[in-house]
This record gives C-alpha cells, sequence and structure tokens, in this order.
C-alpha cells in the first residue's frame, strides 16, 4: 500500500459513475515518489507524497 511517510496520505475509495449513473467502486491514490532526504548529515531515503516535496523544497 503506498503512504506518504510524513503526512500519512493514503489510497481513499470511492466511485466511479459513468453516464448512465452506474456505481463501481475504484480507489484515488495519492502521487507518491520516492525521494532521498538529508537528515543530519545522513541520506534518508523514503516515499513521498508530491505534496510534502513541496513543501520540502521551500525550506
Amino acid at each position: 500500500m503506498a503512504k506518504c511517510e510524513i503526512c500519512g496520505k493514503k489510497p481513499l475509495s470511492g466511485n466511479n459513475r459513468s453516464f448512465s449513473e452506474r456505481k463501481t467502486k475504484r480507489q484515488f491514490k495519492p502521487n507518491i515518489q520516492r525521494v532521498s532526504f538529508n537528515e543530519n548529515g545522513r541520506k534518508v531515503r523514503m516515499y513521498v507524497c508530491t505534496r510534502c516535496l513541496k513543501t520540502a523544497a521551500k525550506s
């Protein structure tokens, strides 16, 4: 299961809705990327959503 290691964002469930309004189950998956950060001089690889990645780039 894809999960952001910073904010905990994970897939949500919902419905596909066709033109005739039929409902079928689906998943909304977060955009998870594997990136490396420097923490206390050490290189750490994490699975992070793009929103957290953007926030980390600002600071």
